[in-house]
């Protein structure tokens, strides 16, 4: 079967498994990496905004007005110095000193309460813009997650099998809260930023250019200084993020794994890795520290030099009476306020180059179409339940343009030659009539789940057809194709609910009545009766409250609820202990009444009563007929039933207990 070379027309980060399904590798793009702002991604974004467009607009006027407040207090510390606190009061003028009192403590009064007023607007214009930025970006996120869920429905089985979980749930959650940081505390922060130090410089150089010069002398150094900064704390958030996501993954595994790591006494050999892992972050982590520890006291330093310039010439101008008191109080006090938004935009650029990272990310997932989609013009078939494989060829590999035009164009002969296509069917043909129960048998990697993974379009075949009553998949409505069929898998899977939910699975025809009819026909009523609320019984994830055999009776439950025209049972009694066999055994008489049926299995004890046996060995129809049709050729199905019973026939046991289809 598929080995791990790298084949022609196949993703070069992806690699076969002993199913032949392509593998996915781990990727490094959850990282910070990319342009810190991109157009194309903005405007896509700007969709989803667009809804709340009167509460983004009204945010980011309230967030110029707060920044515009945010000027005023030194301002109006100047007036009051100017005019009311030092000898030289006349020298105080403009259009505030003209409408104030003359009386000094009246006059310092009023700027006191033009101050609380000014104080009282700010914190409207700081409430109004973090409610609704805040509202704004939950509803955005709310719609974005809805339509990364939906897409990802929507996607085909192969999407699944080359995409790992881990990744796709990140785009949900990580990175979904990345895009809703840039609203909320990125872009508005910025805005805010800007604007105030588009404000401070424009009243500092009215208010006296010669000092605002001065002031901004230090931008240089500031300015490089962020620079470094802004690059070391990418590098190391980068860093931080990969290492959280190691730990996590590192965590889950172990942790799902954990009764195999005190089995093998492996404890100790866990802990040194996550140690190992976990020090990896806090290096990281401390080397992130560390940037701030240089940065911001670098700049609080810079903003005292220039205080300390302010001082220094303001002081020879006062003495030279072409510079006021008021006008160094209130250069002081915007010096201390002007360079703490250069620092807040440092931070803040980390937080907008992660969201576009982000955003490319999610795109990338909402731009991948689905390879299996309903036909435009889909047909009805004659509901017979007939099923009949035409010369299929499949492979899981995604073939180049030249490999699919060997294909289309190749005979039976030259494709099965081709070494550059690992084909996990090889011309395979049959016919299911209705009503008929199939067997399906061989070794592992055979392709036996594919035939029924392929019956129901989880994947197209890659060359020939496969026709449900008489029409090819294909042209078949998808979600009219998939409710002929119910199947039971090896590996029983329940979601979190209860046992009601997990039979009706949101299907609100399936009546109470039903229900119980189908749980009584598995013979898992009595289990579920016995529980304290019945089908009201929660289940908790994957369904880890019930033992294997509980949950795959349930399983038995819910496709017999369903009532599908054809029944797939994909290993079924595998993972379950004799008297649970037993059990689904005695009740699969009742099941495949009435229903044509797909049997596959390695036990051999399962299929002997079965219409026909099918036999796959490496991709290829073998043989195909009864028990003792293929008993009697000494084939492979021979030799599988010599290595399994030797010269033992099957016990004769109870006709309930061993009824399959006939």
């Amino acid at each position: 079967m598929a080995d791990e070379r790298s084949k022609p027309g196949q993703d070069e980060n992806l690699k076969p498994g002993a199913d032949g399904k392509p593998k996915p590798r781990v990727k490094a793009d959850d990282e910070i990496t990319g342009k810190a702002y991109d157009t194309r991604l903005m405007l896509r974004l700007a969709r989803y905004l667009k809804p709340y467009r009167t509460q983004a607009t009204i945010s980011v006027v309230a967030v110029m007005l707060r920044a515009a407040t945010d000027a005023a207090g030194p301002y109006l510390v100047k007036v009051a110095l100017d005019r009311y606190l030092t000898r030289e009061a006349h020298l105080g003028t403009g259009w505030l000193s003209q409408h104030l009192s003359n009386d000094p403590r009246v006059g310092v009064g009023q700027l006191a309460g033009i101050y609380l007023g000014i104080l009282l607007l700010a914190y409207f214009f700081e409430f109004t813009q973090t409610y609704l930025m805040q509202w704004t970006g939950q509803k955005v996120m709310f719609d974005l997650r809805r339509e990364i869920f939906r897409h990802m429905q929507q996607m085909h089985v192969a999407f699944f099998d080359t995409n790992a979980v881990g990744r796709l749930v990140t785009r949900l959650t990580s990175d979904v809260d990345a895009v809703n940081d840039m609203f909320t505390s990125g872009v508005l922060a910025m805005i805010d930023d800007v604007f105030a130090l588009a404000i401070m410089v424009v009243v500092m150089l009215v208010m006296n250019w010669r000092l605002a010069l001065l002031t901004f002398a230090v931008l240089p150094l500031i300015v490089v200084a962020t620079n470094m900064f802004r690059h070391s704390v990418r590098a190391s958030y980068r860093r931080v993020r990969t290492a959280i996501a190691r730990i996590n993954s590192f965590t889950q595994e172990h942790v799902s794994g954990m009764s195999v790591v005190q089995l093998f006494n492996r404890e100790e050999r866990a802990y040194r890795d996550f140690e190992t892992v976990n020090r990896q972050h806090m290096i990281a982590f401390k080397d992130t520290i560390f940037a701030y520890a240089l940065y911001y006291p670098a700049v609080e330093i810079l903003s005292s030099v220039a205080i300390a310039m302010i001082l220094w010439r303001g002081g020879v101008g006062v003495i030279g009476g072409t510079i006021t008191i008021g006008i160094i109080g209130a250069f002081i006090q915007y010096a201390q306020r002007f360079f703490r938004p250069i620092q807040d935009l440092s931070e803040k650029f980390n937080i907008l180059q992660a969201a576009m990272t982000a955003c490319e990310r999610i795109f990338k997932l909402l731009d991948t179409p689905s390879r299996i989609v309903s036909p435009l013009n889909s047909r009805a078939g004659n509901e017979s339940n007939r099923i009949e494989f035409r010369h299929v060829w499949f492979t899981y590999q995604e073939l180049s343009e030249d490999q699919r035009a060997a294909v289309e164009r190749g005979c039976e002969a030259e494709l099965a030659a081709r070494t550059d296509i690992e084909w996990i069917l090889k011309d395979v043909s049959f016919v299911v009539e209705p009503g008929e129960t199939v067997a399906i048998v061989g070794h592992t990697g055979a392709g036996k789940t594919t035939l029924t993974s392929l019956m129901m379009r989880f994947y197209d075949v890659t060359r020939g057809a496969i026709l449900i009553d008489g029409v090819d998949v294909r042209e078949h409505d998808l979600t009219e194709l998939r409710r002929h069929f119910a199947v039971v898998l090896q590996d029983p899977f329940l979601f979190s609910g209860t046992i009601a939910e997990n039979i009706r699975m949101g299907a609100e025809e399936i009546s109470d009545e039903r229900m119980r009819q189908a749980a009584r026909d598995v013979n898992v009523l009595d289990f579920v009766e016995s529980l304290p609320k019945k089908f009201d019984e929660p289940v908790i994830e994957r369904g880890n409250s019930l033992s294997t055999g509980q949950k795959q009776l349930v399983n038995f439950a819910r496709a017999l609820a369903f009532d599908p025209r054809i029944l797939i049972l994909d290993e079924a009694t595998s993972s379950v202990d004799t008297d649970t066999e037993l059990k689904i055994r005695m009740a699969l008489e009742k099941m495949i009444a009435g229903r044509t049926s797909v049997l596959i299995a390695h036990r051999l004890s399962t299929v002997q009563r079965a219409d026909t046996i099918l036999v796959m060995h490496k991709g290829q129809l073998r043989e195909q007929g009864n028990h003792q049709e293929l008993l009697g050729q000494r084939g492979i199905y021979y030799k599988l039933y010599q290595l399994q019973y030797k010269d033992q026939e099957l016990p004769a046991v109870s006709a309930g207990a061993t009824a399959l289809a006939r």
